[in-house]
């Protein structure tokens, strides 16, 4: 027409919306056989009522805040949001409750307090609970009830908004399957039935109400959630109105769309703007009651929002495919609308109307996948300034190999004299120019430039620092290397000319390993690098195994005499040899001498068999849980396991696990701490029974479950009496007397408090991890590491490359949803921050953790190795973490526009991030136990 009105803003559809949403609700739990089974009024109103029914897509992390953010903005968050979650900051970006609190809707809400610290001072009335505190079904449900019945009474309210957190507890703690899962999507039906009800019986002539039921989330096979597998992705999103068209025929499969949709679809419902952000489109059968003109009107509005959010983000935005079709479709609007003013009402204009109505929502499905794949801005400076940090670190680590497993063990960052250099300060002021450059160029906010002058400064004083560092370090080397032989620095570079076959092993794994981090089906599937690693390890183990019991037996004892003569006058002629162990470091000659103590009669088989002893455990384990993504569907024995009817082998199974670690553990402890031991073990066992995991012989399946708190906390008791002991021991040799068997028990006693804990947060099933590891360890101490004289740096590599298998026969991923966090809160009755992280982390990262303690009790314990064996432990298990992790970096930088990026490359950088953490807490532990380095220090 004359005068455009397509600037204000259309009127409200409904009148008052209640949103529902129920956490961790998978597609199938209303849609599949149990829908039909537990939510009866539902699935009716599905099938035959007044309703329009989707299955919602997610995309990953697959967590709640940022789920919920994608439903209220309709953009697509990043995965920092994952960290986030655990203390969600006010949301700032443009969404549909500050536009509904704007326009004067009033806002209730109950349920997750992640809604309260999102949108704070938004709602007129609110309850908040805690979603973290998984152990609780029903409390954190009833807490959201208890409100209904007296606010659906009155009228003083537009937008009501309801959270339930009790399914998505029920998987955390007992998966998908659990016999609690029926009865809790029934009572998810009852309160579905009251609302809908209620609303039908207040509704006036003028505007009808509607209810939108969704999940934000669905829940794997395992009950969890994070990753994206189709059960975590897919979720239902139903829209009852009594505005909609009755259902005639069944509905058939429902129709797929994107969960970023419902935000553009409530804002035109409740007659709002669409979020500024949004990449959803209007799911039109929600608008197919009105007239052509309004349909129309709605998908235009629709489609400028996403024109102009792609015209700001994309400078060639014009030459984009969804622009140029919006485009036409205008146009062809505008046309219509021409025809529609002329009075022209005939079946043509009608048709005419659909075919434009065809070409917008075309244009808005090229839009939004345009503007999906481009929403993801980077902070490049930020991430450079942070991988340079990093590449610097790892550099200076490889440059001080030579000196950090030399007798003395030293790894000394010559930074002092680089700070009073020229070159120090040329390259600060150069840095500080670029800074100054970068941030005051930038379009878009930079983290590292939000930062204060004085914390950048540091920075680039720090970079200039390790920059100089790393100069000094190869000038070093180069002065060295031109000295003759005799002058050159007391420094062991470990008969490099002589490699075993193991060191080319460990070399060429580490490479491969780090080589297949760019490539997103070896992340998924990384167990089975790890599972290949370890199983080639234990067949080079008992190469040379049999070597040493078979082939030095045959060589002449002459040629024996040399080989000790030789190795005689090489500790002869170097002063400073590495006496790590009683031979070179990497070199053959050591293991060729054949001496009294190797292994003789049983022993001798009973190492033999040690590799292929491993192998077996390893295969078994990798039975027990099926992890990556490929085949992590197929059943397992854990599954079988954990399935209800077979509670009684699961007991079994529970009960000769934790004597078995009783036995492995016991015995190098004191006797306070072997009966602290076998009481916690016990304790164990009543919590499984008390939470229903297991059952004691005397006890029936139908015993009421209880949280097992107290027996939780009987067990905390002797995990710290335990570790309090041990670290006592520990205190006495550093201090008061240099004790050598008081300071390896105090070790060992905190290794066995810890073995306690994993008991302990381990879930029943996984039980049988705990055994295999303890009686690995074992083995190789006593038959091949002993026997075969490896050096402290080959021993803590094999410690690392099992430590690191042990994290997924756990049944660990790099996915989200393997986190087990149920863990997190076992002993809890409310959730505790700092606690719930400690556990979760602890239980999640239990097998890399307890290798790395046992190497310290290793190394601490054997009187043949010299004092530096510690620190040449702790220096190689700090460089066989750094080498992935800063590859990885820089390679997820490269990789940052692949399909996978926030799928797969996201949660992998995670995890990494996490295990840096953990293992420099591990290496802070190896420095307070280093003898050599205390000696150093006093």
């Amino acid at each position: 027409g004359m005068v455009s009105n397509w600037t204000k803003i259309p009127p409200p559809l409904f009148k008052k919306v209640v949103i529902v949403l129920i956490d961790a609700l998978r597609d199938d739990f209303v849609f599949g056989s149990k829908g039909k089974q537990f939510m009866p009024y539902t699935t009716q109103v599905v099938e035959k009522g007044t309703s329009y029914s989707f299955i919602a897509e997610a995309k990953p992390p697959t967590v709640t805040m940022p789920r919920i953010k994608a439903l209220m903005t309709g953009s697509i968050p990043g995965f920092i949001d994952v960290v986030v979650n655990l203390n969600s900051p006010a949301l700032l970006d443009d969404n549909l409750i500050w536009q509904a609190k704007i326009a004067g809707k009033r806002i209730i809400f109950y349920g997750d307090d992640t809604w309260v610290k999102l949108f704070p001072k938004h709602f007129v009335e609110y309850d908040g609970t805690t979603s973290f505190f998984v152990s609780d079904f029903t409390e954190v449900d009833d807490n959201v009830t208890r409100h209904l019945d007296r606010v659906l009474k009155r009228e003083d309210w537009d937008l009501l908004i309801l959270h339930y957190l009790g399914l998505d507890h029920i998987g955390h703690m007992t998966g998908p399957n659990s016999p609690l899962v029926g009865p809790k999507l029934r009572e998810m039906d009852n309160i579905l039935k009251k609302i809908h009800i209620s609303l039908l019986s207040k509704e006036e002539a003028s505007l009808p109400n509607l209810l939108v039921v969704c999940g934000d989330h669905g829940m794997s096979e395992t009950g969890s959630h994070g990753g994206s597998s189709e059960g975590e992705v897919h979720t239902p999103l139903l829209f009852i109105s009594s505005a909609f068209e009755k259902r005639s025929a069944p509905l058939a499969q429902p129709e797929h769309v994107q969960q970023t949709d419902l935000a553009s679809t409530l804002a035109i419902g409740l007659g709002l703007p669409i979020s500024r952000n949004s990449v959803g489109n209007l799911i039109l059968p929600v608008v197919g009651g009105k007239t052509m003109r309004e349909q129309l009107r709605f998908v235009h509005l629709n489609g400028f929002q996403l024109s102009r959010l792609l015209q700001e983000n994309t400078p060639a935005y014009e030459k984009d495919p969804g622009y140029e079709h919006f485009k036409i479709a205008e146009k062809s609007h505008g046309n219509w609308i021409k025809l529609y003013l002329e009075g022209n009402n005939s079946e043509i204009l009608l048709n005419l109307g659909k075919k434009v109505l065809k070409q917008y929502l075309e244009a808005l499905k090229t839009l939004s996948s345009s503007l999906s794949k481009q929403v993801a801005q980077y902070d490049m400076y930020s991430m450079m300034v942070g991988t340079v940090i990093i590449m610097e670190v790892l550099l200076l680590l490889l440059l001080s190999v030579p000196k950090a497993l030399s007798k003395r063990a030293e790894f000394e960052v010559p930074l002092s004299p680089p700070m009073f250099s020229l070159l120090f300060y040329l390259m600060c002021l150069m840095l500080c120019a670029v800074h100054v450059i970068v941030c005051t160029s930038a379009e878009s906010s930079c983290y590292f430039c939000s930062m204060s002058w004085l914390t950048a400064v540091g920075v680039m004083m720090l970079i200039s620092a390790l920059m100089c560092g790393i100069l000094s370090a190869i000038a070093k080397i180069f002065e060295n290397s031109r000295l003759p032989p005799k002058v050159r620095p007391c420094i062991n570079y470990g008969s490099n000319s002589n490699w075993s076959e193991v060191d080319v092993l460990i070399l060429a794994g580490t490479i491969g390993h780090v080589l297949s981090l760019g490539a997103s089906s070896f992340i998924e599937e990384e167990h089975q690098t790890w599972y290949f690693l370890i199983n080639t390890l234990c067949l080079m183990l008992c190469q040379e195994l049999c070597r040493n019991n078979f082939l030095l037996k045959e060589c002449d004892p002459q040629h024996s005499t040399n080989v000790r003569q030789n190795f005689g006058s090489i500790g002869e002629t170097s002063e400073c040899k590495n006496i790590d162990i009683p031979a070179a470091s990497h070199s053959k000659l050591g293991k060729a001498s054949p001496s009294t103590e190797f292994i003789k009669g049983s022993d001798k088989w009973i190492s033999l068999a040690t590799p292929w002893i491993i192998l077996i455990c390893c295969r078994l384990l990798r039975s027990l849980n099926q992890t990556g993504v490929q085949w992590a569907h197929r059943p397992d024995f854990g599954h079988w396991l954990t399935s209800s009817d077979d509670k009684s082998e699961l007991s079994f199974l529970t009960a000769v696990s934790l004597l078995m670690i009783f036995f492995l553990v016991q015995r190098r402890c004191s006797l306070v701490s072997k009966i602290a031991m076998a009481l916690g073990l016990l304790g164990v066992y009543s919590y499984r029974a008390a939470i229903g995991n297991v059952i004691f012989p005397w006890q029936h399946d139908g015993k009421d479950i209880s949280k097992g708190i107290t027996e939780a906390r009987f067990v905390y008791v002797f995990v710290l009496g335990i570790v309090f002991t041990g670290t006592k021991d520990l205190l006495k040799s550093q201090v008061i007397s240099a004790d050598f068997s008081t300071k390896s028990t105090g070790l060992w006693e905190v290794y066995s408090g810890l073995v306690l804990l994993a008991a302990l947060l381990f879930r029943p099933h996984n039980l049988p991890v705990l055994v295999f590891c303890l009686l690995i360890q074992t083995m190789m101490t006593k038959y091949i590491w002993i026997p075969l004289k490896f050096d402290a740096a080959q021993i803590t590599i094999m410690h690392y490359w099992f430590g690191q298998a042990f994290f997924y026969f756990q049944g660990n991923s790099n996915g989200i949803a393997t986190v087990d966090i149920s863990a997190g809160f076992v002993g809890l009755d409310s959730y505790v921050e700092l606690p719930a992280i400690f556990l979760t982390a602890f239980s999640t990262y239990a097998g890399p953790f307890l290798w790395a303690i046992h190497l310290l009790c290793y190394l601490s314990s054997e009187v043949s190795r010299n004092s530096a064996a510690v620190g040449h432990g702790c220096f190689c298990y700090a460089l066989m973490r750094s080498i992935p992790v800063a590859i990885y970096v820089v390679l997820v930088t490269g990789l940052r526009y692949h399909l996978f990026i926030w799928s797969v490359f996201s949660p992998k950088l995670l995890y990494e991030g996490v295990h840096v953490f953990i293992t420099a807490a591990v290496c802070l532990f190896f420095t307070a136990m280093d003898q050599n380095h205390s000696y150093k220090v006093q």
